[in-house]
């Protein structure tokens, strides 16, 4: 046992040397890092139950991190994945041992077949230390798709800001009457480069015709 959790660590620190180039900037591990890492052991642990879907590693001055990204995959059609469940965890890395920070946990609507699918929107994630106190805030942004596809699903912004998770919720439709935006007061207090790179995702999630938001936003 102890020659495995030696083989575990010099498999992460080897993993962990590759990214300290630029500590701030967050790296996708490899399927074969992935796997090397994460053990059947190791994800008994911390609770893995999904297949894993992505793995970035990133550092600040609290210490270095891995977010595993999980998707249900509960079926396949039309060339896509469809997803009921997904999860988030965040684990931060000690000098032996994983230990769970924070997680996400979220499920498609699935009364009256509202909606077919979720998943991370990768592509509008963003790791950046918007107030330069040395600590990384983590942006996650995920959605679903509705009877009409993105015209009648949701979207989840998560934002870890000083150990709080902040959320704002949307609801996409056509109509005036069916879109609504639920923000967390705590959102308002947030650093200003923060909020106008929100700002900044939801324009482009509007131009791109992934999200219907009200002008003001």
């Amino acid at each position: 046992m102890k020659y495995l959790i030696y083989c575990f660590l010099t498999v992460l620190n080897l993993t962990l040397l590759k990214a300290q180039n630029n500590s701030y900037a967050p790296r996708i591990l490899s399927l074969n890092e992935t796997r090397q890492i994460f053990t059947d052991s190791i994800k008994r642990e911390m609770k893995i139950t999904y297949p894993i879907f992505r793995v970035y590693n990133y550092s600040d001055k609290s210490g270095s991190f891995l977010l595993v990204f999980t998707e249900s995959n509960d079926s396949i059609g039309d060339r896509d994945t469809f997803n009921h469940s997904i999860k988030a965890i965040n684990i931060k890395i000690n000098k032996e041992k994983l230990v769970k920070v924070w997680e996400i946990n979220d499920n498609i609507i699935e009364k009256d077949n509202k909606e077919s699918s979720i998943w991370f929107w990768t592509s509008y994630f963003d790791f950046k230390d918007f107030d330069s106190d040395g600590l990384i805030e983590p942006i996650i942004i995920y959605g679903t798709r509705g009877l009409n596809g993105y015209d009648d699903g949701r979207i989840k912004f998560v934002i870890f800001y000083n150990g709080k998770k902040i959320v704002i919720r949307h609801q996409n439709g056509i109509l005036d009457y069916q879109r609504h935006t639920q923000i967390d007061t705590a959102f308002y207090s947030l650093p200003p480069k923060l909020k106008s790179s929100i700002k900044s995702m939801m324009a482009l999630m509007k131009k791109q015709g992934k999200a219907i938001f009200t002008d003001s936003w």
